[in-house]
């Protein structure tokens, strides 16, 4: 099925968003109730859920707790997903231990740097290897999902590491646009580019007031 980026965001809002709900003992929604309390779409809600199927009961709406399966089986969350990061800095440390102690459908498996002071280090219950040990580690722990956060210069070599050892799935916080291979799924976040966007956002708004 050709479902774009940005609707699978908004499946990934809708289930957290349901998940909220199910903790309240909430049985059943309407599109129009999930989108009032969530400030979200009611009509957009109706629309990215037809293209997975018939969720909803005339008269009473979306049974929470069935549709909360629904969306978990359609974002593949129903399944255990084995991540590793490349770049065991603050940012890689953090990530580790925000995946190690959330639970959920993600483990941190693995984790690798070029930093003779990092490696054997122990991060969220997993011991740092060098970045040599990719291409065997990553196959032998069943591996699925890297994450690279590491300093622009070496983010394309260790991005072609990761290819090289079956990894399909990048999250990539390096501030660098890698070169794809294909097959493979990668996503940037760059927070400095979302910083400067609300800087130009920002600026306008103070040029408005000056000129008021």
């Amino acid at each position: 099925m050709d479902v774009s980026p940005l609707t699978l965001n908004r499946l990934s809002i809708y289930l957290r968003c349901l998940r909220a709900l199910q903790q309240d003992g909430i049985v059943s929604v309407s599109s129009k109730e999930l989108a009032e309390k969530f400030h979200l779409s009611a009509a957009q809600i109706r629309k990215d859920l037809t293209h997975f199927g018939d969720f909803g009961i005339r008269g009473v709406g979306y049974e929470v707790e069935t549709l909360v399966t629904k969306l978990t089986e359609v974002l593949g969350l129903d399944k255990k997903h084995r991540l590793a990061i490349v770049g065991m800095g603050s940012l890689g440390s953090a990530f580790a231990r925000h995946v190690g102690n959330g639970g959920g459908p993600f483990s941190f498996a693995a984790g690798f740097d070029s930093d003779p002071a990092k490696i054997g280090r122990e991060v969220a219950g997993v011991v740092v290897e060098p970045v040599e040990a990719i291409a065997e580690t990553i196959p032998c722990r069943g591996i699925q999902i890297g994450i690279l956060a590491v300093p622009p210069a070496v983010a394309q070599e260790t991005y072609d590491r990761l290819m090289e050892s079956g990894i399909r799935s990048v999250l990539n916080f390096a501030p660098a646009r890698l070169r794809g291979h294909e097959g493979a799924h990668t996503r940037n976040v760059d927070l400095r580019i979302y910083l400067e966007e609300l800087v130009f956002y920002l600026s306008r708004s103070d040029e408005d007031d000056d000129a008021s």
